[in-house]
């Protein structure tokens, strides 16, 4: 199984990435360490699009079940339309932004003003990279299942919403529908 989370930055991605994959017994692929090269400080160099998508891709055929975190729109439709469902969390800027300060100060010592900018615009778009409306066109696209989860939900409750929806070979559960909400 393919799924792919994806949201804001600062929405909890990549914490729910991390504890749905435990859960599945699958590989954690966060796209930033694909999308930026290494380099100190971080998050400075992009990958050209074809090396990164590459590298996901081959990521992906290693595995037989993969959680995906962070958004790869934009990517390539052989990526993009692989996964059997995809979860987009949806939480208020403040919290958002709030978070994220926390996690750059623990991280780095210090908040990026332009980062945390960049990251409060995501509902009316910044000038480039995610926005509400290029998720939202992009998740309208899509073939497979999306459940939204809206809200700071525990990771606990996202799991769960989540886990009803997931086919698990020993457990009979029932097929996910497009666009569940929560």
């Amino acid at each position: 199984m393919l799924i792919h989370i994806i949201g804001a930055s600062g929405s909890g991605t990549s914490t729910l990435g991390r504890a749905l994959a435990v859960e599945l017994e699958a590989s954690h692929l966060e796209t930033d360490d694909y999308f930026w090269l290494p380099t100190n400080p971080p998050f400075t160099s992009k990958r050209a699009r074809s090396e990164r998508l590459s590298l996901l891709l081959a990521e992906v055929r290693a595995t037989q079940a993969a959680v995906v975190s962070g958004s790869l729109i934009g990517w390539g439709t052989k990526l993009e339309n692989a996964f059997q469902l995809i979860v987009f969390l949806y939480l208020e800027t403040s919290i958002r932004v709030e978070r994220l300060r926390k996690r750059e100060l623990e991280r780095f010592g210090k908040a990026d003003p332009a980062f945390l900018e960049w990251a409060a615009q995501y509902d009316e778009g910044p000038p480039e990279g995610r926005s509400l409306q290029m998720q939202r066109s992009w998740l309208a696209a899509r073939s497979c299942p999306v459940i939204e989860l809206h809200g700071d939900l525990s990771v606990a409750e996202r799991m769960a919403a989540i886990l009803k929806q997931v086919p698990n070979p020993s457990i009979e559960r029932r097929p996910a529908t497009s666009h569940h909400r929560l």
